[in-house]
């Protein structure tokens, strides 16, 4: 296989000696990424002790080689092996800042870091100069199927389980559709969520657009999504204060084709969505055309008002949760869209208001942020929310995300909309109960006994003033 540029995912497939010619034996490692969001190209075997590793670049787009997903089994008991990974196509990594891979295995599969002092990440003269990650690994147990991540994966079936679960619930203030189908006629879901007596009134409603997986090999995305659905379709008092007052739209999974694939950027056919919303094409982006047609026809809706955009990323080269916003020439609305990342900033430990930014990029133009930041009515704030791939830094010290983490940002970015709006302020008091009143007005809940809002929408000051 030496020389060959990886063109499709290893199959089972057994790295044996060069020459050798006997029966399989344990220790002939056998590597696999064929499977659901898999990435494994090639496998040079450099001696028994260590392998070059290949990752196989985005579907039609050769730029971007950075997510790996991939087995090992057949291993020898206690066998110590070095994986080298040689072909990333971005230097700059979180790897220098003692990132490392994820690994887990049938006896033990929940994802750990494999520990950092057994990963190095350098320029190595033998792969062109290029960034090489080599990490040292024992493989304790000649049972098991070993697997290595760049990051906690998470996949389309996933959603669709997840989606599926919910359903079964049949809550009444959930809904589910299918937008549109994508290239390789998987689904796009379309979550609504608000109170019922919202579905279908003539009142005019405040929306919040979510999106989240427009890069597939963005999984920290998924797992912050998730956590701010978790938390609006709660019994928690806030998510039913949120409910009914506001209209949640979240497409949970804007690229599933490319989350299949185990591409890293890219769709099927090899574009970055996140540069095309300025002109997709209903052949080749057509997510992006039923998203952006969605949101244009609540842009005009004389029942709606669209009032945030928000799409969720991850990021490979920074720290901690943050925002990226736009710069624009009306001061009085660029002070507007800071007020949000301000009060995330408060609700969430992990979010850094250092690494928030406000630009008008020129690459960044074909951005959902950016072009709808710019054609949608000007009082609709938009924002790319981004989360590292690594970890958080607070007081000092750094800790690691983990799934749990990334969920705890999702439900902070959900609880800081009933900061925005202010419904806090103008919870009205019951005169025979106002110590439980109080209580549940501390977390921005209702004082009526039967658990509903008593706020009276003619009082509410903008944004929540109803028309």
């Amino acid at each position: 296989m030496k020389g060959e540029e990886p063109v499709g995912n290893l199959s089972r497939f057994c790295c044996i000696p060069p020459g050798y010619t006997g029966k399989t034996k344990k220790g002939h490692l056998i590597f696999d990424a064929c499977f659901e969001s898999g990435n494994l190209g090639r496998v040079d075997y450099i001696t028994e002790f260590e392998y070059d590793l290949f990752i196989r670049p985005d579907t039609c787009n050769p730029r971007f080689r950075v997510w790996f997903n991939f087995t090992v089994e057949n291993t020898a008991p206690y066998q110590r092996v070095i994986f080298n990974i040689v072909n990333f196509s971005k230097t700059k990594s979180l790897y220098r800042e003692g990132m490392t891979p994820l690994v887990k295995s049938t006896s033990r599969p929940r994802w750990q870091r494999i520990p950092a002092k057994n990963c190095f990440y350098y320029r190595c003269p033998d792969h062109r100069k290029n960034y090489v990650l080599s990490f040292a690994f024992a493989f304790d147990n000649d049972t098991d199927v070993y697997q290595f991540a760049y990051c906690f994966p998470y996949t389309y079936s996933r959603l669709q389980g997840y989606l599926d679960d919910i359903e079964r619930r049949s809550l009444s203030y959930f809904k589910r559709e299918m937008l549109c189908l994508t290239v390789q006629q998987r689904r796009l879901d379309l979550l609504t969520i608000t109170s019922p007596d919202n579905m279908n009134s003539p009142l005019r409603k405040r929306v919040v657009f979510i999106t989240a997986r427009i890069h597939p090999g963005e999984t920290p995305s998924s797992y912050v999504c998730q956590g701010l659905i978790d938390f609006i379709i709660s019994n928690h008092p806030v998510a039913k204060v949120l409910r009914e007052y506001l209209v949640f739209k979240v497409i949970p999974m804007l690229n599933p084709d490319g989350v299949v694939l185990g591409n890293y950027r890219c769709s099927l056919m090899g574009f970055d969505l996140n540069r095309h919303w300025h002109e997709p094409s209903p052949w080749a982006h057509p997510t992006l055309v039923a998203s952006k047609n969605l949101l244009m026809e609540l842009d005009s809706d004389s029942t709606a008002h669209l009032d945030f955009y928000i799409d969720i990323h991850a990021h490979s080269t920074l720290m901690n949760g943050f925002m990226y916003g736009n710069i624009y020439d009306e001061e009085e609305r660029y002070e507007r869209q800071a007020v949000f990342p301000k009060l995330l900033c408060a609700n969430a430990d992990d979010f850094s208001m250092s690494n928030t930014s406000f630009n008008r990029d020129a690459m960044k133009a074909g951005t959902g942020r950016r072009f709808l930041g710019s054609s949608l009515d000007p009082e609709t704030h938009c924002y790319t929310l981004e989360v590292s791939f690594f970890s958080y830094n607070t007081n000092s010290t750094t800790s690691p995300y983990t799934e749990d983490g990334y969920y705890k940002l999702g439900r902070n970015v959900a609880r800081t909309f009933l900061d925005y709006y202010k419904l806090n302020s103008l919870v009205v008091k019951s005169k025979n109960n106002q110590k439980s009143s109080t209580r549940r007005e501390s977390s921005g809940a209702s004082s009526r006994s039967n658990g509903q809002s008593t706020i009276d929408p003619n009082t509410l000051p903008y944004p929540m003033k109803f028309s």
